[in-house]
């Protein structure tokens, strides 16, 4: 039974992540009454922030951590309320605006890291990728979740997912070790992909009138 690990909606790395790493973690958290989900998805949204902070203090290793963890506990709280019987539409709500949260806090400590590299991109052309990545990144999950309200169809998942954006922040936080402007790459793709990926649901949606 592995109902309880993922949600119908979840694609690609999110599911991998719930299914490999929060899923070792959530059978271990059961037998604590005291713990409510709530309380892990307020920490996974805090972990996610912190990373952000980090990303703008310029220390990407420790942001990338930060991240890391921050996704794997988002899928705990999610666990923990199926297998405790927790489930409830408040919850659901929770999850979704700190991770809208935690989500441009990342998005903004990486344009904050990029503009104080010294030999990166002219600041003006960095703060506009910024801009993008921000409004790109919150509706890639805006459309996806006011789309599946208004039952329009927008195809097939994208690799402008949440799953995918957090893994490029947290690869391109590890990678800033060897190669301080890598998070600089990811800015680019931020910037571009999601609202691509946006854009595309707009003509898909279109065609229903």
């Amino acid at each position: 039974m592995t109902e309880w690990k993922t949600k119908p909606t979840d694609r690609f790395i999110l599911k991998w992540i719930k299914l490999n790493l929060s899923a070792r973690i959530t059978p271990r958290l059961v037998g604590l009454d005291w713990l409510r989900p709530g309380m892990i998805t307020v920490s996974a949204a805090g972990l996610g922030v912190t990373a952000g902070v980090f990303f703008a203090l310029g220390i990407g290793w420790l942001a990338a951590l930060c991240a890391c963890a921050s996704q794997i506990l988002d899928g705990v709280d999610g666990q923990l309320a199926r297998l405790t019987g927790r489930v409830s539409r408040y919850g659901a709500l929770l999850d979704a605006v700190l991770d809208r949260y935690a989500d441009g806090a990342m998005v903004f400590g990486v344009l904050v890291y990029s503009l104080r590299l010294p030999s990166a991109l002219p600041a003006w052309l960095t703060l506009t990728l910024g801009g993008l990545a921000l409004i790109g990144s919150n509706l890639v999950s805006y459309s996806s979740a006011k789309a599946e309200s208004l039952h329009v169809p927008i195809g097939r998942p994208t690799l402008a997912s949440k799953g995918t954006r957090m893994s490029g922040m947290i690869i391109g936080g590890l990678s800033s070790v060897i190669w301080p402007a890598t998070p600089v790459l990811v800015l680019v793709y931020l910037a571009i992909h999601p609202n691509l990926a946006v854009a595309d649901r707009l003509l898909k949606g279109k065609t229903i009138g």
